[in-house]
């Protein structure tokens, strides 16, 4: 439930994603010679321009996930990407907030896509030199759900006492291509996943820093019964299989109406108090789903479609790159940011712009 004090707010917000990017119209000719059994079939080769994507940032050159790969070898790219990503990411955050590395009290780093042990946030408080007393919160497997709860688990930190919270989430879904799987699933993820990170500042409202950005009021996570085959991934040799049901948009138009109202009643909010929808972008049919089951006016999702245009679908990152959007746009007022992701989970964080 909401706090009487006053609520956590967001000091600095950064995006970035890897060096490489390649068009939506040559990931379909590379997914030609990838899975050439699905490929054959033409109306399957619709998914990439279904997607409504134009292009996508890749951890490595296309040519690159034309070969075969095993799951070590995407692993140690993935921790060598990710860690260039957060360590530039999170530098420049810190910069925006007016924070030295050592005044961080706290650190959360999401991620779903690849496996480090040390987790993340360690190899960040050394390449940052941030305090080696700050509180570490590895999050791992809350897939494009993620993104919304670290940031209302930074927020928490911040009640709890941790006045400045460096939040970072990172995604490198081109490295869960699975070569020569010609699952339905694995089809539909080469014409979406993309890769990106976002990291944040949160911090208590009276630390001082630059003009807050958003002020975070509280946070509703669901998690939907007998629900795992939904979506996540299956772990095999080569590395980390998506498993994607079909029912997804479904399942959204059906629950999302009154967990929406449920996760606003909680802190004392209405939907006709929401003026913007921050959504995490999973596909078209996701966003329309989500428009159908609020009812939500033409155009009140377009910062959701802009980035999938733009990006694709990065998993946790991905709603984060949304907000950024909203920030841009000059948004005002109360804003509800929503992510679903494998559970089959909902969150919902409560901000106001």
């Amino acid at each position: 439930m909401s706090s009487a004090a006053a609520p956590p707010i967001l000091r600095s917000l950064v995006t970035g994603t890897p060096p490489y990017r390649a068009a939506q119209s040559e990931i379909r000719e590379a997914a030609r010679i990838l899975f050439p059994r699905m490929a054959a079939r033409p109306h399957l080769l619709d998914v990439f321009g279904n997607a409504q994507i134009e292009s996508r940032a890749l951890a490595r050159p296309l040519e690159w996930y034309l070969q075969p790969r095993g799951f070590g070898e995407k692993n140690a790219v993935f921790i060598e990407e990710a860690r260039a990503l957060i360590t530039r990411l999170g530098a420049e955050a810190l910069d925006r907030a007016g924070l030295r590395p050592t005044d961080v009290d706290a650190v959360v780093v999401v991620n779903t896509s690849g496996l480090s042990t040390p987790s993340l946030d360690a190899w960040l408080i050394d390449a940052l030199g941030l305090n080696r007393h700050a509180a570490r919160l590895p999050v791992w497997g809350l897939g494009c759900a993620g993104g919304a709860a670290g940031l209302a688990r930074a927020a928490d930190l911040v009640r709890a006492g941790f006045r400045r919270v460096l939040y970072v989430a990172v995604e490198l879904c081109s490295l869960t291509l699975v070569r020569g799987d010609e699952s339905k699933s694995n089809f539909v993820g080469t014409a979406l996943f993309a890769d990106g990170a976002a990291a944040l500042v949160v911090t208590a409202p009276d630390v001082p820093g630059p003009p807050p950005l958003l002020s975070l009021h509280g946070a509703y996570s669901t998690l939907i019964e007998n629900s795992e085959d939904i979506m996540g991934w299956d772990v095999v040799d080569d590395g980390l299989k998506v498993r994607f049901s079909r029912d997804i948009p479904a399942l959204v138009r059906g629950m999302m109406r009154g967990n929406v109202a449920e996760a606003l009643a909680a802190h004392g909010w209405t939907q006709q108090e929401i003026g913007t929808f921050v959504v995490h972008p999973g596909g078209v049919k996701v966003l329309g789903a989500y428009e159908e089951a609020l009812g939500l006016p033409a155009g009140a999702l377009d910062s959701s479609r802009t980035v999938l245009r733009e990006h694709g679908n990065m998993s946790s990152a991905t709603v984060l790159f949304v907000l950024e959007q909203a920030l841009m746009a000059a948004t005002r007022g109360r804003t509800l940011l929503s992510a679903m992701g494998p559970g089959f989970s909902a969150e919902h964080v409560l901000i106001e712009i």
